[in-house]
Formats: structure tokens, C-alpha cells, sequence
């Protein structure tokens, strides 16, 4: 399926509709045309082949800057009658659908779990946001222990090691074109903020 179908060029989505839904997840309505190759035209074209074909290619999307990731399409709304691009015969098919995404902003609050530190800061991974930044410097109260298994340690022995998931409050987010990624950045410099549990334990469940 990867080879054979494609999202065409003119991609529209429309946000007049888009509502929040537990702070940093959406249900918004999107516009995508999928594009059919000749080859599987051969029979009549069904609404489940066309509903996979338009998971397969938001699968390879992953995320949009004004969205969010995106996390499963809810409900199906129209799906055109297919019109033929070229000599091929591929045809594309504009489907309208609302999508359960998520999207972070400033301000919040969230739990990640810790997978690299070093003495300048810990990298956490937020549901699918590999590289939330908490820096030393977004984390006064705690000291850097160097060594084999390095960690963050402060009076209260409270400890920020690999495996622990942390609550954070989100500084920052940024957008990278290129990987279609969000990066964060976070701070755990208040009372309510820090690490939640002991090594194993899942972050932020999507």
C-alpha cells in the first residue's frame, strides 16, 4: 500500500470547527485527497479501502503544524465521487473527516518520561514528543550526580533518573518542519512539579 498511494499535492484543512478536548487534544475536521492508482481501479473502489488508504497516508503525515499529531480518525463524513488526474487513470478522492489529535502548548502541564540525562539537563519523551528539553537551569532545587546511572537529586532526595516520569510544565514548543516533529521546553522549577514514580512507569498515555 506504501507504493501505490499517495495524498495528492492540494491538501485543504479547515479549523472553523475545531474544538479542545482535555487541554492539549482536539477533534478537528480535515480535508485530505487521496489519490487511487489505476492499477487498484479495477473494481469498484470501497469506502474501507479509501478509509485505509487515507489512514495509511496520515500514518506517513504523522503531524501538522496547526494540528498536532495526528492520533485516530473518528468519524468519516463525505468521501467525493473520485476524479481521474491524468492518462493514467489514477483517480483522487477528497474525503472530509474530523481526526483526535494532540498538541501541546505553553502554560500546561504534562508527564514525561525521562531517557537521556546529562549535567546540562534531562531529554523526556511526552506521549509522541521525543525531545521535551528540561534544563538544569529549569530545575534549581536539584543537584547533577555524575556516574554510571546519572541523575538529578535535590534535599527532599527526590530523584529524576532514566525511567522516571516527570511532571513538567511546558516553557515552549516548537515546530520542526523537516521530521514533522514538536520539541518542548520544560521546567520543573514549582512545588506541584517533578518526578511522579519510579522507574518503568508509561508517561502520557495517547
Amino acid at each position: 500500500m506504501h507504493h501505490s498511494l499517495a495524498i495528492a499535492s492540494s491538501i485543504q484543512e479547515t479549523s472553523e470547527n475545531e474544538s479542545a478536548n482535555a487541554n492539549m487534544f482536539f477533534e478537528v475536521e480535515l480535508q485530505r485527497d487521496v489519490k487511487i492508482n489505476a492499477t487498484n481501479l479495477d473494481k469498484p473502489v470501497s469506502r474501507r479501502f479509501i478509509l485505509a488508504c487515507l489512514l495509511d497516508n496520515l500514518f506517513k503525515e504523522k503531524a501538522s503544524e496547526d494540528h498536532g499529531y495526528f492520533l485516530a480518525v473518528t468519524r468519516l463524513k463525505s468521501i467525493g465521487k473520485g476524479n481521474v488526474m491524468d492518462e493514467s487513470g489514477n483517480t483522487v478522492f477528497t474525503v472530509v473527516f474530523t481526526c483526535r489529535t494532540f498538541k501541546p502548548f505553553p502554560g500546561e502541564e504534562l508527564q514525561g518520561v525521562v531517557r537521556y540525562i546529562s549535567q546540562h539537563g534531562v531529554l523526556l519523551k511526552c506521549g509522541p514528543i521525543r525531545n521535551a528539553f528540561l534544563s538544569a537551569w529549569k530545575m534549581s532545587k536539584y543537584q547533577y550526580i555524575p556516574g554510571k546511572k546519572p541523575a538529578f537529586l535535590n534535599n527532599e532526595l527526590s530523584k529524576i533518573e532514566k525511567g522516571v516520569v516527570v511532571c513538567f510544565l511546558v516553557l515552549a514548543v516548537r515546530w520542526i518542519n523537516a521530521s514533522r516533529d514538536f520539541e518542548m521546553l520544560a521546567s520543573v522549577d514549582a512545588d506541584s512539579l517533578g518526578p511522579v514514580s519510579l522507574p518503568g512507569s508509561d508517561e502520557l498515555e495517547l
